[in-house]
């Protein structure tokens, strides 16, 4: 008798494990602060803002959002400093256990520009799929389905216009998860992108990945490959490294101050200019910190 499949990670998230070593708690863009909290009646608030630390220009957002888990029933409403309203209602496993519903919005209010995306997403033992209908854009219809068996994951997305009456985009993965490691292929854009990633929990504080993508259009550079380390020092606190085959490398510090505050510090060093005096520096520095009430 086999034993029951557990869910799969949705087409987005193959390969996640590697993707959020090499880009996550790298805080090189300037300084970002983001407040979180909660009310009794289940509505969460979130402002957040970037700095940009080469144009001195700061980007923010606040968001609201109310959950109802009885009801499973969640309502976010954002609006941000580019004046840009989104709204998302979601709605899961009311009408069949596994199918979750989102409709999700934006407006422009001065340029007049708006978006509304359809989702459905449908989850059950062995299978993770999604279907996006792009109300304003085409309209385009996206699919994508993810099936897993024993730790092999297997995935596709395709998108079809359906003013052109052809599908507009193509891709494939395939992958395998296990305990301690995980690997995944894509091919992407039609075929014409292949990435490859592999993500390793060595002991319980170390953890190491890399990826390394081919693109057919872009003959010049050939492959590029990036290799990330984290180590933890205790359960409050870890640094990670990367570097690309360009010669970037990033550092990162992560502090857990206290239950809710977290400090985040980045630096990224471009090692074949570190003696470079012509013009603007090509390293970069940063900080985040966040508070979750």
């Amino acid at each position: 008798m086999s034993l029951p499949q557990p869910v799969p990670p949705n087409w987005k998230d193959l390969g996640k494990s590697s993707s959020d070593l090499l880009n996550k708690d790298f805080p090189t863009s300037g300084a970002l602060l983001e407040v979180k909290t909660k009310t009794a009646s289940n509505v969460t608030f979130k402002v957040a803002g970037n700095q940009d630390s080469r144009t001195s220009v700061i980007f923010g957002d606040i968001e609201a959002k109310y959950t109802d888990n009885k009801k499973g029933l969640v309502f976010t409403q954002t609006w941000n400093t580019s004046n840009i309203l989104r709204a998302q209602l979601e709605l899961e496993n009311q009408i069949a256990k596994g199918l979750k519903l989102d409709v999700t919005s934006s407006l422009d209010p001065v340029k007049g520009g708006k978006n509304t995306l359809f989702n459905a997403i449908y989850k059950q033992p062995g299978v993770h799929s999604r279907a996006v209908l792009d109300v304003f854009k085409g309209p385009t219809f996206t699919a994508d389905t993810v099936i897993g068996r024993n730790g092999f994951l297997f995935g596709g997305e395709a998108s079809y216009d359906v003013t052109q009456g052809r599908i507009t985009r193509y891709a494939a993965a395939l992958g395998f998860n296990a305990t301690e490691y995980a690997v995944a292929l894509h091919g992407l854009n039609n075929g014409q992108v292949f990435s490859a990633s592999y993500y390793h929990r060595v002991s319980p504080d170390v953890e190491a990945g890399a990826k390394a993508i081919y693109d057919t259009k872009n003959t010049t550079n050939g492959v590029t490959l990036e290799v990330a380390a984290k180590a933890h020092f205790d359960p409050s606190a870890f640094v990670k490294a990367k570097i690309n085959n360009v010669g970037l490398l990033s550092l990162g510090y992560t502090q857990t101050l206290r239950p809710g505050v977290k400090a985040s510090f980045g630096l990224l060093l471009d090692t074949q200019r570190l003696n470079d005096t012509t013009g603007g520096s090509p390293h970069k520095v940063g900080a985040s910190f966040t508070f979750d009430g």
